[in-house]
């Protein structure tokens, strides 16, 4: 197909996200085009827009979850474009589909391919049929106790329920008996049915400590597809990345390059397209065994960049416009380096709650190998009706090494007042024995809490 020229996007999302698409479309030649909520009128991104328009109240569902909103901001625009961000309509095929029906681009994969990967259990028994390895799981379960205990019994405790319809570590409940599965059941579909309106849950073998390994995609519409390595990201709380890096750290990169082109092979034949991150859960007496597609952006997509030199935007971009993968990456960069990206939050950091509050005091850390992204600054208030990640930091360094060390260094030097932060978490994360040795895993940030409980 020929490419489709585009010359104004507009970036239905906020903050930091915003602000990096905003970057590559400037760098692009785009006209760019800014949407806000009651909530994020004075925030930074805005300023660097062509445009702004507001879209509506605080509440996600009446700003950046009103599709309604967003289109007439489209036509208002006039945006022949849109990029979704990460996060908010970024994975919903319905307004995917109404965006292309607008006749304009929707910087992501096809509705089709952003339905079939939406539904978790779904996209499990597809991407088996497809040849990927895959954890032992149940069908979508019913209402019968009765039905509901044989597939956790024929899976095997520990089990892990899990939402068929949405991610991001939401109503994941780990179960290890009967009784607590059964009850882990209800609570999960209370969690799934009011966060992603749709109650469908399935049961998956819990691996305990397990390596959270994924694959960066990238497609063009004719159904070519090429991986751009992997990333760890092992370090999490609650389901949630807290530190991801790339390469893998303590693996052989035959094993990750092997895996990673079985990826690629795969979503090719599925003729995936633009762009998507294949996420795996790996331990070294089971290997791979697929975990889900996000059909996005990741948040984490930085570190990938820092090793490759990829724009993984502008690729993004460029692929959903029709340009063949070939133009777009002619050669796969080899790795250079490493790269590691901890996760700022406006949060208790032994807790894990939300701490809204104006940033009095937001200075971050800077030096050489060192990526800051933001949607924040000094001044601004962090409200409580969005995700409280304030910024992202990444520092790229020759080594693993060299990269822990410019990372912590950056965290050391920032400033933030207002608002709590798990920096201190993140630097004693950074300073960890298992951390620093490679040994990463799920459970890591358990084992760190614990060792600060037992030295106090």
């Amino acid at each position: 197909m020929s490419p489709r020229p585009i010359s104004t996007l507009l970036v239905a999302n906020r903050g930091a996200a915003a602000i990096r698409v905003i970057r590559a479309a400037k760098a692009m030649g785009l006209r760019s085009v800014a949407v806000y909520s009651e909530a994020d009128a004075d925030l930074p991104y805005l300023a660097l827009a062509d445009q702004a328009l507001p879209i509506g109240g605080a509440a996600p569902r009446d700003s950046y979850l009103n599709q309604d909103n967003l289109l007439a901001a489209m036509r208002e625009s006039g945006a022949d474009a849109l990029h979704p961000g990460y996060g908010f309509l970024s994975e919903n095929a319905e307004f995917a589909a109404k965006v292309a029906a607008m006749g304009a681009v929707f910087v992501g994969p096809s509705p089709h391919h952003i339905d079939a990967m939406g539904h978790k259990a779904r996209a499990r028994d597809l991407m088996a049929q497809h040849g990927m390895p895959v954890s032992a799981s149940s069908a979508v379960l019913g209402e019968d106790a009765g039905e509901i205990a044989a597939a956790g019994a024929a899976i095997g405790y520990p089990v892990m329920v899990k939402p068929a319809g949405g991610g991001g570590g939401i109503g994941m409940l780990a179960a290890r008996d009967e009784a607590e599965l059964l009850s882990a059941v209800s609570r999960a579909r209370s969690m799934a049915s009011r966060s992603f309106g749709v109650a469908d849950i399935y049961l998956e073998k819990l691996l305990l400590q397990p390596r959270h390994i994924e694959f960066q995609i990238l497609a063009d519409r004719a159904g070519n597809a090429m991986h751009v390595f992997e990333r760890d990201c092992s370090v999490q709380r609650r389901h949630q990345k807290v530190i991801e890096e790339a390469p893998a750290p303590g693996l052989a990169r035959a094993v990750t390059r092997s895996m990673a082109g079985r990826v690629a092979g795969i979503m090719g034949v599925m003729r995936y397209d633009v762009i998507g991150t294949v996420e795996t859960l790996h331990s070294a007496s089971a290997g791979f065994g697929f975990l889900e597609v996000n059909t996005r952006l990741q948040v984490e997509h930085a570190v990938t960049e820092a090793v490759t030199g990829l724009d993984l935007v502008r690729c993004q971009i460029r692929l959903a416009t029709g340009e063949a993968l070939a133009d777009v990456v002619p050669v796969l960069p080899e790795p250079q380096g490493h790269a590691i990206q901890a996760r700022i939050y406006a949060e208790d950091p032994v807790r894990f709650l939300p701490s809204p509050g104006p940033l009095t005091v937001f200075r971050l850390g800077q030096g050489e190998g060192i990526r800051i992204e933001t949607g924040y600054a000094e001044g601004n208030i962090i409200t409580p009706y969005y995700d409280p990640m304030i910024a992202k930091v990444i520092a790229h360094g020759a080594d693993r090494a060299e990269a822990i060390q410019r990372l912590d260094a950056a965290l050391a030097a920032s400033r933030i007042e207002g608002v709590k932060t798990n920096i201190p978490l993140l630097r004693a994360i950074l300073a960890f024995p298992a951390f620093q040795a490679g040994d990463v895993h799920t459970g890591l940030v358990a084992d760190v809490l614990a060792a600060q409980k037992a030295a106090a």
